[in-house]
């Protein structure tokens, strides 16, 4: 078993800035890859980036590069989501999970945590 735990969720200004963190434990010497994801309310869950373990490489959703950047902490197997520039249509919980493969799809992902909540408002 993975156990990941997610941190930094709040209620942000349009424009402003979070940084998300994500720290994995338990069984993880065969996780290739940690990814964000996020759901909206009433919108099926999506994929925003992941990173590898192995060598830090990355891949983002299309939509967000530019805005979103995910990194690794010195830490062993955590991982940050820096989120700038947010917008109202950001407002989500966003999930971190663990997987296998090099994805940012679901079905790549064995482990997840309970999410943390992002409301961007004025």
């Amino acid at each position: 078993q993975v156990q990941l735990v997610e941190s930094g969720g709040g209620l942000v200004q349009p424009g402003g800035s979070l940084r998300l963190s994500c720290v994995a434990s338990g069984r993880t010497w065969d996780t290739y890859a940690i990814g964000w994801f996020r759901q909206a309310p009433g919108k099926e869950r999506e994929g925003v980036a992941c990173i590898s373990t192995s060598d830090g490489s990355t891949l983002y959703a299309a939509s967000l590069k530019g805005r979103f950047t995910i990194s690794r902490g010195t830490a062993k197997n955590t991982v940050y989501l820096q989120m700038n520039s947010l917008k109202p249509e950001d407002t989500a919980v966003y999930y971190c999970a663990t997987g296998r493969v090099m994805v940012i799809k679901e079905w790549g992902y064995d482990y997840w945590g309970q999410g943390t909540q992002v409301t961007v408002s004025s």
